[in-house]
């Protein structure tokens, strides 16, 4: 089952209005090169951050909403609560990707270096944070009172045709939209963040319910 297919149950920025005609290698400037540098450097000087956020999904028919809070910690680690569906959660344990929904007989878990699901993207936050090298044919341009960075995820080409991050001007990533070769569009809206902090490590193990079985295999959606 894949996360396009259902929804699924995470990176934008200076000056430089390029047109949609215009060379990438163009966009690169110092200025837009100082606002990559600063998500780089805020999120290379972050141990962890808690997360608010809302996902919405459009495509395959499905236009879909659903909400959590988010878990990052270094190195390697991620967790997606979802309250709403309740009890639905993807975790990275460093290791593996953890898929499961309630009511579901079975958990799917994935080798991290497989994982093409598309709440990836923020792992690169998890090691050391470089945009420059995380993303194919990067842009940057204003977005109001922020800026708006995109590229092609290395790795991911085959599946998502741009990834979207909307940043502050200090480098903080508000908004994750992904827009896949398919048409289909999944946006991540983040609030109340929360950075830094204690989160034990036991947070990111995941325990399948009794009568659960767990199985390997791609990411479900």
């Amino acid at each position: 089952m894949r996360l396009a297919k259902l929804l699924l149950p995470a990176i934008g920025l200076v000056v430089v209005a390029v047109s949609a005609g215009q060379s990438i290698l163009g966009a690169q400037t110092p200025a837009t090169n100082t606002i990559i540098r600063k998500v780089d450097d805020h999120y290379n000087h972050l141990a962890s951050l808690t997360t608010n956020y809302t996902e919405h999904y459009a495509g395959m028919g499905l236009d879909r909403t659903e909400t959590g809070t988010l878990l990052l910690k270094k190195p390697g680690r991620m967790r997606w609560n979802y309250s709403a569906p309740a009890g639905k959660v993807f975790i990275l344990d460093g290791k593996f990707g953890w898929f499961y929904t309630p009511g579901d007989t079975q958990a799917t878990r994935i080798p991290a270096r497989r994982l093409d699901d598309l709440r990836s993207p923020l792992r690169f936050l998890l090691g050391h944070t470089q945009l420059q090298k995380e993303l194919d044919n990067i842009a940057v341009v204003p977005d109001g009172a922020n800026y708006r960075i995109s590229g092609v995820p290395k790795g991911m080409a085959q599946r998502v045709k741009l990834l979207t991050l909307s940043v502050t001007p200090l480098g903080l990533i508000e908004r994750m939209r992904l827009e896949e070769v398919d048409g289909s569009v999944t946006e991540f809206v983040f609030t109340t963040m929360r950075e830094g902090g204690s989160i034990p490590n036991e947070t990111f193990d995941f325990k399948p319910p009794p009568g659960v079985v767990v199985v390997d295999g791609l990411p479900p959606i």
